[in-house]
């Protein structure tokens, strides 16, 4: 092969290859944004229960393959939604969901590539529905990863005699080739992060002729069960200690399907041939084989499990919270409206913990440790907001009273406020990685001082808002108004401090980018502040209080309501045309 030639084949595999990682990400997200928050809900919910856990995990795994299922999972354990043994069944479900979804792109819809893509961009383009349109986009991802293994088995099938001798090296029926295809297998997997993909990349070689035989798709395999781990391991850095044991679970369960494949060797040498004659399906049999049968040895015992990996990973800090929006309170009121104070405290403590790490972004560099930390608590937070949003909806369908029904609306308005605080943190943290790389943002220690007072005086606040939102207090108007009162102090100092900013631009003490970079620093502890604000005002409500007798009363469902009759909207449309109605 000349090197003109050599060139050529290299790009066109690596061509295919991204088309089919790429029509896999641009799968797994449609199908995700067309089941939105509610598929999360409904995945938190369902692991309370072993079964409906490794079926929602498999489901899961099967639409948008297991490294993400598992990210999902490790994020929600993050969160404090899940548990480490509600979150093992599910991560067992998503390895074999995923295998479910290989086992169909073996089938040979190469010829239907092109049509898949084209159906798919059509329907994302013409039809106006958002769900519609995110599955015109998966399906159109599901035609890129066909395309994909077309080119990859094209570009390879000229050249599939020359390549045979050095992949018949691999092969499961020598210690060293099992070796040397389990090796190549994981580090293929673990920079592409993706056990599809290096599967996928099996399909194309199949095709092309390049591989010939069951034995060497057995190592190859149980290499792609080792690197997929990967995804979820560097996923989990900077979260809690839950998170991080699930994660290592995902790994300790795909360490152990490798460890009883090689095992039960013969038994798959044995049983996938049965299955089908070819080779391309075998390889997706085997995928499936294997995990499945490693998940029905660990499901009987999945909190011994979970148990293990606890002691496997030991943590000095005291656990985390878990969420305290549990499904058997909503027919208890006032049990519901409790627990939901209490979860809006865990997101409060979860903010302040990222609030301090971006204090130190903004006096030192911005440690990689803490940045990371700071994402994954802004991440948890959005996904807390959206199990309270449902859970506050579902309390709504039962028979409130008058001071009930008006005080969710405050503890909607109260988790929106912390969610946008979660989000000024999370810019606050990207202007100090920003200020890092540009020349001419320093500032002088008389600055930095004044800046970090204005922080603290910020905190403050902070600290008030926090112990403000305790059940246990009876007096939450009391403390919404020392919030209003700190805020007050705060603002005080923020006026300030930015007249002494623009005196230090005007006397050339700190440069103008410097001057900015201050700026937008008070500019987000101003926002901050000012949600803080909204919280107080909402604690100031009459209706924000907790009846201790009705914490054991049960209430009923609520009767279906009839809608109100529509306005037309024509009514509408014609005074906006009016030139004197704005």
């Amino acid at each position: 092969m000349e090197g003109g030639e050599l060139f050529f084949v290299i790009f066109a595999v690596l061509g295919g290859l991204a088309l089919f990682i790429f029509g896999m990400n641009i799968m797994t997200s449609g199908l995700r944004d067309a089941a939105g928050h509610k598929l999360r809900a409904i995945l938190a919910r369902t692991t309370h229960n072993r079964i409906a856990g490794i079926t929602m995990g498999t489901l899961l795994g099967t639409l948008v393959h297991s490294s993400a299922t598992t990210l999902m999972l490790v994020g929600f354990v993050n969160a404090g939604l899940m548990t480490l043994s509600q979150a093992v069944p599910a991560v067992l479900g998503a390895n074999i969901g995923t295998t479910f979804s290989m086992i169909l792109i073996s089938f040979r819809l190469g010829d239907f590539a092109l049509f898949m893509i084209a159906t798919g961009f059509a329907v994302y383009m013409i039809i106006p529905h958002p769900q519609i349109k995110h599955f015109g986009r998966a399906f159109m991802g599901f035609g890129m990863i066909f395309l994909g293994m077309v080119t990859m088995s094209e570009a390879i099938e000229p050249y599939h005699a020359q390549l045979a001798p050095y992949l018949a090296q691999i092969t499961g029926d020598t210690l060293s080739g099992m070796i040397l295809g389990i090796l190549i297998a994981w580090a293929v997997t673990s920079v592409i992060q993706s056990s599809g993909a290096t599967i996928g990349i099996t399909f194309a070689l199949v095709d092309a002729g390049a591989i010939t035989g069951f034995d060497q798709i057995f190592p190859i395999i149980l290499g792609s069960h080792l690197g997929t781990c990967v995804t979820a391991l560097l996923g989990s850095i900077g979260t809690n200690i839950p998170a991080v044991r699930t994660a290592i679970s995902h790994m300790v369960f795909n360490v152990s399907n490798v460890i009883l494949a090689i095992a039960a060797k013969p038994i798959f040498y044995w049983l996938v041939p049965l299955m089908t004659d070819d080779l391309k399906r075998q390889t997706a049999f085997l995928h499936m084989a294997v995990m499945l049968a490693a998940a029905l040895i660990f499901l009987p015992a999945t909190r011994h499990f979970a148990s293990t990996i606890a002691w496997m990973v030991p943590s000095r800090k005291p656990l985390p919270s878990p969420s305290f929006l549990d499904e058997s309170l909503l027919k208890y009121p006032e049990k519901a409206i409790y627990a939901c104070i209490q979860e809006l405290q865990r997101v409060a403590m979860i903010c302040e913990s990222s609030f301090r790490m971006a204090a130190e972004t903004i006096l030192f560099s911005a440690g990689r440790k803490n940045v990371q930390t700071i994402k994954l608590n802004e991440k948890a937070v959005n996904e807390i907001k959206h199990s309270m949003k449902e859970y506050l909806s579902s309390l709504s369908g039962r028979v409130l009273s008058r001071r009930q029904a008006l005080l969710i609306q405050h503890l909607d308005r109260c988790i929106t406020e912390l969610e946008r605080i979660g989000d000024h943190v999370d810019a606050i943290c990207d202007l100090s990685m920003k200020r890092r790389n540009m020349k001419g943002s320093f500032v002088d220690n008389d600055a930095l001082n004044r800046l970090f007072e204005l922080y603290e005086s910020a905190h403050e606040v902070f600290k008030l808002v926090i112990q403000s939102l305790d059940p246990e207090h009876s007096d939450f108007q009391g403390m919404a108004a020392k919030i209003m009162k700190a805020r007050d102090e705060y603002l005080h100092k923020s006026m300030n401090t930015k007249e002494v900013f623009t005196d230090k631009v005007a006397k050339r003490e700190i440069t103008p980018l410097a001057g900015i970079i201050l700026n937008e620093y008070v500019a987000a502890l101003d926002r901050i502040v000012r949600h803080f604000k909204m919280i107080a005002l909402a604690e100031q409500q009459p209706q924000f209080w907790i009846k201790r007798k009705k914490l054991d009363r049960e209430a009923a469902e609520a009767p279906e309501t009839r809608p109100p009759e529509q306005q037309d909207k024509h009514d509408y449309l014609d005074k906006l045309q009016r030139e004197d109605y704005l």
